[in-house]
Order: C-alpha cells, then structure tokens, then sequence
C-alpha cells in the first residue's frame, strides 16, 4: 500500500488535530504525518501523495515552522505527484486574509509540477478576500477550517474532504 505523506505546521496546536483527524479519517497505516518543524526537503521524496496543511497568521502570514522551510519547500520538484492542501483560518477577524497560506503552498506546487486535489466549495463560508479562492470564487485550492468561527464543522468538513481526495487521488 503506498503511503500518503501529510506535512503540517502548527503554532498551537489546532493544526495538529486537524490532521490528526485526516489520519485517523484515512486510516493510520496509510499516512505518515511531519511536523514541517522537524522536516528535510528530502522526506518529500519518498510520496507520490501528498497533504500540506498550515493556519493562516495575521495578515496573511505563513506558520513560522513554514516560513521557516519555505526557501526548501519552494525548490521540491512535485512533478507526478498529487497533493491536496488543507488550511486553518479566522473568516471574520481576518476576512480579508483567509486561508492566504493555503493559496501559496497551491501556488508552489502548481508552479513544481504537482498535481492539485482536494478543492473545497467557498460556499459557507463568510470572508472578504483569500489568495486560496479560485479566480472564479466558487472554490478554494484546499480545505478551509475555521476554529475560531466555525468549529462544530470541522469533523464534518474533513470527512467529506478526505472522501473527496480519496477519490482524486485514487486511494
């Protein structure tokens, strides 16, 4: 069975239980989780599928253990590979900025050669501006979750999105 490698950052932790929950949801034995803290660009290598998850900070600002990779991140060659993105962010304190981060890893897997999966509908969702909205606003480039305005959907929102890239990503 080919593993799925999910590579997430986290400042306090809400990230973190969000893909838990995609590992949980696509079965433990089939994903191997990163904390993007402690990871190498060479730990991409070794997946063919891939799931990158981040909050969105502030003004639109990357999570500083991506930050911190991001020179890395941007240089991995994801050509023939599929990666999904998921994201965390606050719709209403941070309307004009949501989900930013997951626009930018999209954009760098794009311009590497990956294969997106996992676009999520913008519908329910109540926010001004978002670099992961797709030009057309009906989707983001990833799963959006919302903690701090929308928490009681999260479970459901990330059940139906891993079905979704189970499908995508022929699992």
């Amino acid at each position: 069975m080919e593993k799925i490698g999910l590579f997430y950052g986290t400042d306090t932790g809400n990230t973190e239980r969000v893909a838990d929950l995609i590992k949980q949801k696509l079965g433990a034995d089939r994903v191997d989780v990163h904390d993007i803290a402690g990871a190498k660009k060479s730990d991409f290598d070794q997946y063919q599928k891939i799931i990158l998850g981040q909050p969105t900070w502030y003004y639109g600002e990357r999570q500083s253990s991506w930050d911190d990779f991001w020179e890395d991140f941007s240089s991995i060659d994801f050509t023939g590979k599929t990666v999904a993105c998921f994201g965390l962010g606050d719709q209403a304190d941070y309307a004009e900025y949501f989900i930013d981060a997951v626009g930018m890893m999209h954009d760098v897997v794009l311009e590497n050669g990956g294969t997106p999966a996992g676009y999520w509908p913008t519908a329910g969702y109540e926010y001004d501006e978002s670099k992961a909205a797709t030009e057309d606003g009906e989707f983001f480039v990833g799963l959006a979750i919302d903690e701090d305005q929308q928490p009681e959907l999260t479970e459901a929102r990330v059940n139906e999105w891993v079905e979704q890239i189970k499908a995508e990503m022929d699992m």
